[in-house]
């Protein structure tokens, strides 16, 4: 069996990937930060705005974590999360779950999956587009 080779995430990508994301968010005008790791979870690029809600950097980095182990992206996630749902987590006082998952994304190049990018700041679905906006930029 032939395995062909994948250019795995640079950290060139990742800060590109950053960028895009922040660019993004810029325009709606909301503030975020952003985490990016390469396909074996390790930090590869980071941005976390103090102006962003004081979570929003660990918020990011665990969305960009469960998008690369689920090898999916987290807003497909959030029925999952709901209390009854597949991945119940202790809900809040407004019925929702304690960590919003929407906003991470996986990279894939040549349809491998070589790391995960993830956002925190803004609302759930937001996050999720500007996580993608970053992704659609690397192609």
């Amino acid at each position: 069996m032939t395995t062909t080779a994948v250019a795995p995430l640079t950290t060139a990508d990742a800060e590109a990937l950053v960028t895009a994301a922040v660019e993004a968010a810029e325009n709606a005008g909301v503030t975020v930060s952003v985490t990016v790791l390469d396909a074996g979870g390790h930090l590869l690029a980071f941005r976390r705005d103090d102006r962003a809600v004081l979570i929003s950097g660990e918020t990011s980095t665990r969305k960009a974590y469960t998008a690369l182990q689920l090898d999916t992206p987290t807003a497909d996630l959030v029925d999952a999360v709901q209390p009854g749902g597949l991945f119940h987590t202790l809900p809040t006082a407004l019925d929702r779950p304690l960590l919003f998952i929407a906003g991470g994304v996986p990279v894939r190049r040549d349809g491998r999956l070589i790391g995960a990018v993830g956002v925190g700041g803004g609302a759930p679905e937001q996050d999720h587009g500007f996580a993608v906006a970053a992704v659609e930029s690397l192609v």
